[in-house]
C-alpha cells in the first residue's frame, strides 16, 4: 500500500473478515464436508472482492497494487504447491505399494489400544522433530497411524488430533523446520537460542498433551469396535504383506536425515514405492489398470500412473476397509490447491489494502504490560491465520508489527519469536482454511473441525505462551533498549 494512501479505519477493515467468515458458515451449513469442494473458495473470492472494492472506491487504492501482493504472494508458494502434489502422489503409491497396509498390518498386532494415542502423538513428535516437516509427518507415518487406529476401534478424530498434535511439536522445535527458521529470522534472534527459549512454553504443553491422551488411552473399551481380525484378514489377502515394503520408509528416513528438501524426499520416496508396487503388487495394479485389452506390462504402467495421480479403490471384503485403502493421488489434491490459491488471494488483498497493519495497529496500542504484550502478539498471530489464510505470511506480518514494539519496551527479541510460534505455526492447522488446515484435513480425511477439539497440543501452546508472560518466568528486559533497523538482518 502507499503510505500516501489513507489507511482504512479498523472498523471498515474488519468488514470483509465479517464477511468471509459469514459466508464460511453459510458454505459449511449447506454443504458440510464437501464445503472445500468449490464453496469455500468461492466465499474467499467474495471475501477478497469486497476487500477490493471497499479499498479502490473509497481509499484509491489502484489494481495493480492488488496484483503486485497477489503475484509476490502465489510466487512464495509454488514450492508449498509442488509439495501437496507430491504429497497426492506418496499417499496413493505409499497405499498401493502396500507399505501403509504392512505398516498398519503390524501396527494393529503390536499397539495396545489403550496406549494408541499417546504413542501416535510421541511417534510422529519424534518423526517431526528429525525431519524438520509436519507435512511429511503426517503424510506418511500419521496415514498409518489413522488406519491402525480405525483398526484398534479409536475415533479417528482422536487419532488426528494426537497425530497432528506430536507433528507439530516436532515441527515448531525442530532446526530444520521452516517455520523455526523463519519465526527466528524474522525476529532476528539465532536460532539455537529460540529453539532453546522456546523449552520454557513448549515442553510443558506437549507434557500436558501427553497425559490428556494417556488418560484418553485408558478409557477406551478395547472390546467394543475391535476390528483387528477383520483387518488383519482383509489386508493379508488383498496384499502381499512384506517386510521389504518398508525399505521405502526406511530409505526416505536417511534422506530426512540427509535434510534433503521435502519436495525431493516426497519425490523419491513415491517413485520407490512405485517400484514397489510393480514388484510386490503387481495383481493390484492390474485391477486399477481395469481394460483387458492391455497387455501385462501395459496394465501395470496404466494402473501405477493412475495410482499417482488419479482414485482408487480396491476390494478387499470389507467395507470398513475399502475406505482405508482408497486414494486419491495429484487428483485428490485439486480442491485443496484450489483452494489454498484463494485463501492467498484474500491473505494479499487485505496486506495490499492495508487493512490488515490498520487493524494491528489498534492491537498495538493496548500493549500496557508483559502480559498485554505477549497477548496481543498471540491474538495478532491467531488473526493473521484466519485472515490471510497462510502461516508464512502470518509469522513475517507477526514480526514485523511488534519488532519495535519489543525493542522499545526493553524486551528480549527471543521473547517475541517465541511469542510468534506458539501463536502462528501451531494454530495455522486448525483453520479449516488456512493451507495448513486445508492439507491435514485432505491428507487425513478428517474434516479440521473435526479434529480441532483434539489438537490439545496446538490450541495449549498459545495459552501456555500468556501463561508464562503473566508469571514471567524466564522474561527479562535488556539493559540496553536496540533499535531495530530494516537494514540489520542479522540474527
Amino acid at each position: 500500500m502507499n503510505n500516501n494512501q489513507p489507511k482504512p479505519h479498523p472498523l471498515i477493515s474488519l468488514i470483509p473478515v465479517a464477511v468471509l467468515i459469514m459466508l464460511l458458515a453459510i458454505v459449511i451449513a449447506l454443504f458440510g464436508s464437501d464445503s472445500l469442494s468449490g464453496g469455500s473458495q468461492i466465499a474467499l473470492i467474495l471475501g477478497m472482492a469486497v476487500c477490493v472494492l471497499i479499498s479502490t472506491v473509497f481509499y484509491h487504492v489502484p489494481w495493480s497494487a492488488f496484483e503486485k501482493q497477489m503475484t509476490k504472494t502465489m510466487g512464495g508458494i509454488f514450492v508449498t504447491l509442488l509439495i501437496l502434489l507430491s504429497v497426492g502422489m506418496l499417499s496413493g503409491s505409499w497405499m498401493i505399494s502396500g507399505v501403509v497396509p504392512t505398516l498398519i498390518y503390524y501396527g494393529v498386532q503390536i499397539l495396545s489400544p489403550r496406549f494408541f494415542l499417546v504413542s501416535t502423538c510421541a511417534i510422529c513428535a519424534l518423526i517431526s522433530l528429525l525431519s524438520g516437516s509436519s507435512w511429511t509427518t503426517i503424510a506418511t507415518i500419521g496415514v498409518a497411524l489413522l488406519g491402525i487406529g480405525q483398526a484398534l476401534g479409536v475415533n479417528h478424530a482422536w487419532t488426528a488430533g494426537a497425530i497432528i498434535s506430536g507433528a507439530y511439536f516436532g515441527d515448531k522445535m525442530s532446526p530444520l523446520s521452516d517455520t523455526t527458521i523463519l519465526a527466528s529470522s524474522a525476529a532476528r534472534v539465532d536460532i539455537f537460542k529460540h529453539i532453546r527459549y522456546m523449552m520454557y512454553t513448549t515442553v510443558p504443553t506437549i507434557t500436558i498433551t501427553l497425559i490428556i491422551f494417556l488418560f484418553a488411552g485408558f478409557g477406551h473399551d478395547s472390546t467394543v469396535a475391535l476390528h483387528v481380525e477383520e483387518y488383519t484378514q482383509g489386508l493379508a489377502s488383498t496384499f502381499n504383506i512384506s517386510a521389504w515394503t518398508l525399505l521405502v520408509p526406511l530409505v526416505t528416513g536417511v534422506l530426512i536425515a540427509k535434510q534433503v528438501p521435502s519436495c525431493i524426499v516426497l519425490f523419491v520416496s513415491s517413485i520407490l514405492a512405485g517400484i514397489m508396487a510393480i514388484i510386490l503388487q503387481p495383481h493390484i495394479l492390474i485391477q486399477i489398470a481395469d481394460d483387458a485389452t492391455l497387455s501385462s506390462t501395459e496394465a501395470l504402467a496404466r494402473g501405477l500412473a493412475i495410482t499417482y495421480y488419479g482414485s482408487t479403490a480396491i476390494e478387499t471384503g470389507s467395507a470398513a476397509l475399502n475406505d482405508l485403502v482408497s486414494t486419491g493421488g495429484m487428483a485428490g489434491m485439486l480442491n485443496t490447491i484450489w483452494l489454498i490459491i484463494c485463501a492467498i488471494c484474500f491473505g494479499a488483498a487485505m496486506v495490499a489494502s492495508g487493512m490488515i497493519s490498520s487493524i494491528t495497529a489498534v492491537i498495538v496500542r493496548w500493549v500496557r504490560s508483559r502480559f498485554s504484550l505477549v497477548t496481543s502478539t498471540v491474538g495478532t498471530g491467531v488473526f493473521l491465520n484466519i485472515a490471510t489464510g497462510d502461516q508464512f505470511i502470518s509469522i513475517v506480518l507477526a514480526a514485523d508489527m511488534f519488532r519495535d514494539v519489543y525493542a522499545k519496551q526493553g524486551y528480549e527479541p527471543r521473547l517475541l519469536s517465541r511469542t510468534t510460534e506458539d501463536a502462528v505455526t501451531v494454530t495455522s492447522v486448525l483453520v479449516p482454511w488456512n493451507t495448513c488446515g486445508m492439507t491435514q484435513a485432505t491428507v487425513l480425511g478428517v474434516p479440521t473441525l473435526t479434529y480441532l477439539p483434539y489438537c490439545f497440543f496446538n490450541y495449549l501452546s498459545p495459552l501456555m505462551s500468556m501463561l508464562i508472560a503473566a508469571i514471567g518466568w524466564k522474561i527479562k528486559r535488556i539493559a540496553t533498549i536496540p533499535q531495530a533497523s530494516d537494514n540489520d538482518s542479522s540474527f
